[in-house]
């Protein structure tokens, strides 16, 4: 479906999607209904009573029914997806009513505003299992996480995986160069800045560049522009709804909206170089990121200093060994005249290959 833009360039959808089934007669209450389902961009169909038509009730995706209308309800088909909602903090009758007519829960206008509206628009959505989510952070200076995180989000998508792949770095070039898609048409990291609340998944992944069978959230090439925790929390989180697999290329300082990223990871990959400094400054990486980020593995990268080995790398940082991106000397060259990292078959391409073939099995970060 075809995505458009607020004011504030927010990702929004065209047109009304299907909504909830509204049962109620309480008009203030329909009102604040209508408002949400507005918000969510889809249009409802309200109702005084349980439908008469055939399916109706049955078949719609989420049923919001008015604490006034509970008692009309009884005897309806038993289903998931039934909310009874009303105004009155303080009906004792509440929990005897949805009971009753077998709803999942019970909300309170407007304190479950938020809650309400995100599950109108998730239900409008279809949302899938979140994206397995994977972020790329460099040890050290040149480390090759870009390189990595390019290669790794190419490997996903070749596999049949629906790809986005995250530039979370201001300082780093804007990915995009390094998939040859700096002048490709779609919106980057400015255009998202302002992002509050609730970002249209769809809508986002229609609006960003494609590149190599996958989505790519890049910067532009005007000057650097702060992301708000707040926009990075937005945007990461339309991206998991997606479901699939979102990489995100990573900044070595973590700012409050690198932090706010670090939290939406299922697993963090930490890319050392086999060198004596490159350990020491990525251990003060591990240090910071780890704050946040749970589950963090090393990726070792040779070649390596005299004395040193993947294993020592990983044991050096304490950290679990995810594995070694071996050295692909005719990578750099390739990158120059235009090829993607990993586009190609050769060393790179086989530990992503690799990589997911481990992570995907499993449904899940462990491997």
């Amino acid at each position: 479906m075809a995505g458009s833009l607020t004011s504030k360039t927010v990702p929004v959808v065209e047109g009304p999607r299907e909504g909830p089934l509204i049962v109620t007669e309480d008009t203030d209450l329909l009102d604040d209904l209508l408002r949400l389902c507005a918000a969510a961009g889809v249009e409802p169909e309200v109702h005084h009573s349980v439908p008469e038509h055939r399916g109706g009730w049955e078949a719609a995706p989420l049923v919001l029914v008015g604490d006034d209308a509970a008692e009309r309800c009884r005897g309806a088909t038993r289903r998931r997806g039934v909310l009874l909602v009303g105004r009155d903090q303080d009906d004792p009758n509440v929990w005897r009513l949805a009971v009753e007519i077998g709803a999942e829960g019970v909300l309170r206008l407007p304190d479950a505003e938020g809650w309400l509206l995100d599950r109108i628009a998730d239900v409008a959505e279809g949302v899938a299992a979140p994206a397995l989510t994977v972020g790329v952070v460099g040890g050290s200076g040149g480390a090759g996480a870009s390189t990595l995180s390019c290669a790794l989000a190419i490997a996903a998508a070749q596999a049949g995986q629906r790809t986005m792949l995250i530039d979370a770095d201001p300082l780093g070039g804007g990915i995009d160069v390094l998939l040859g898609g700096e002048r490709t048409q779609g919106m980057r990291w400015p255009d998202f800045a302002g992002s509050k609340g609730r970002v249209a998944g769809g809508a986002l992944e229609e609006s960003l560049p494609e590149l190599h069978q996958l989505r790519v959230l890049s910067w532009d090439r005007g000057d650097s522009v702060l992301v708000p925790p707040e926009a990075m929390r937005s945007v990461l989180a339309a991206a998991r709804r997606r479901g699939g697999v979102v990489v995100v290329d990573l900044p070595r300082r973590v700012d409050e909206g690198v932090a706010e990223a670090l939290a939406q990871l299922d697993l963090g990959l930490l890319v050392v170089p086999g060198e004596l400094r490159a350990v020491a400054a990525a251990n003060r990486v591990a240090s910071v990121v780890g704050m946040v980020l749970q589950d963090l593995r090393v990726v070792a990268r040779g070649p390596y200093g005299a004395g040193l080995d993947e294993a020592w790398v990983a044991a050096s940082l304490g950290l679990p060994f995810a594995g070694e991106v071996p050295w692909e000397p005719g990578l750099p060259s390739a990158q120059e005249q235009g090829a993607p990292p990993g586009g190609s078959p050769g060393p790179l391409s086989r530990f992503c290959g690799e990589f997911w073939g481990r992570v995907l099995l499993t449904g899940s970060a462990a491997s």
